[in-house]
């Protein structure tokens, strides 16, 4: 007698489910692939809400779950916090504002860290590569740095040597100038200048009877029309000056020093001739020297084998030079 057919199984069946479609949270531990510890965790910081509990008070959740679980995770693997990882889940359905914003900050909080690696990095190769005589003192001055270090110490410094009535504008420009901003993947050398320009500007200036002025005596005169017009005027006598400082020529009259004298004689409401450009050679010559100064600024602004561009300070001294006799004469 022939046998009759076996009925049709259906399909296998899936995963082990709890009633009505909604999943323990170990079946959607397990789908996710992931642990019901990481599951309780984000359902307790309400980014993953449960739709119900069974009659014992177990967590049951929708299929719905798991694309969130999901979303979630990738979220933190790339190292987004949880406030930010709830501000993009709660984000209306196709809006990308918070996600954007997100990736964003995430990115310039990695930056910043990458930066700071990179300092640290670079000062422990300082250290480590230093003379056993130079190790000691050379830990202290790196050591003092923040990592990445800020410029408000230099910019601090450079306030208060400014004439105090400068327009704002003008005190903006030389600032640009005068303050190097820390190189992103600096080298031993840069961590060592960028350590010194900070010990520097921030050493207890001399004080008593014998102390020298600090600031030039353009500045004690200087209201802020002069003191705009003398870092304007000075300023473009640098860029004249540089062309012939980069090819390696020797303080020289010309246009860059005529704009340099110029400047002064506006300012002190005198003429350029001969008598004013000697009287002008004595001042610039007792004023408060900066020389260290511009020297370290050279190297944070150098990148490593590259060629030293001429620094305000450096173009001054050039200028000056230029300025002393005969040339003076």
């Amino acid at each position: 007698m022939p046998l009759s057919p076996e009925p049709d199984p259906g399909p296998a069946p899936g995963p082990t489910s709890s009633h009505d479609d909604l999943w323990t949270i170990g079946e959607l531990a397990e789908r996710a692939g992931t642990t019901v510890k990481t599951v309780r965790f984000y359902s307790d910081k309400g980014l993953l809400p449960q739709r119900t509990r069974s009659a014992g008070g177990h967590r049951r959740y929708a299929p719905d779950a798991l694309d969130r679980l999901d979303l979630i995770r990738s979220l933190r693997n790339l190292g987004l916090p949880v406030p930010q990882v709830r501000r993009v889940i709660e984000e209306q359905p196709g809006a990308q504002g918070a996600l954007k914003d997100a990736v964003a900050e995430q990115l310039r909080t990695l930056g910043s860290r990458m930066s700071a690696l990179r300092w640290q990095e670079s000062a422990l190769r300082l250290v480590e590569e230093s003379a056993p005589a130079e190790r000691a003192e050379r830990l202290r001055l790196v050591g003092a740095l923040d990592t990445p270090p800020s410029t408000a110490p230099l910019a601090r410094f450079w306030r208060a040597w400014l004439p105090p009535r400068m327009p704002p504008k003008a005190r903006a420009a030389f600032l640009d100038a005068a303050v190097p901003q820390p190189p992103d993947a600096p080298s031993p050398a840069q961590v060592l200048a960028f350590a010194r320009l900070c010990a520097l500007v921030t050493r207890p200036c001399p004080t008593g009877p014998a102390a020298r002025p600090t600031q030039p005596a353009a500045h004690r005169a200087a209201g802020a029309r002069e003191s705009a017009l003398l870092y304007a005027g000075l300023a473009e006598a640098y860029d004249l000056a540089a062309p012939r400082m980069r090819a390696g020529a020797d303080p020289e009259a010309g246009d860059a020093l005529d704009c340099f004298v110029a400047t002064y004689a506006a300012v002190m409401g005198a003429r350029d001739t001969a008598v004013f450009r000697r009287a002008l050679a004595g001042q610039l010559a007792v004023d408060p020297r900066l020389d260290g100064y511009w020297e370290q600024v050279a190297v944070v602004r150098t990148p490593e084998g590259g060629r030293a561009e001429p620094t305000p300070g450096m173009a001054h001294d050039w200028l000056l030079a230029a300025l002393q006799p005969p040339l003076a004469a």
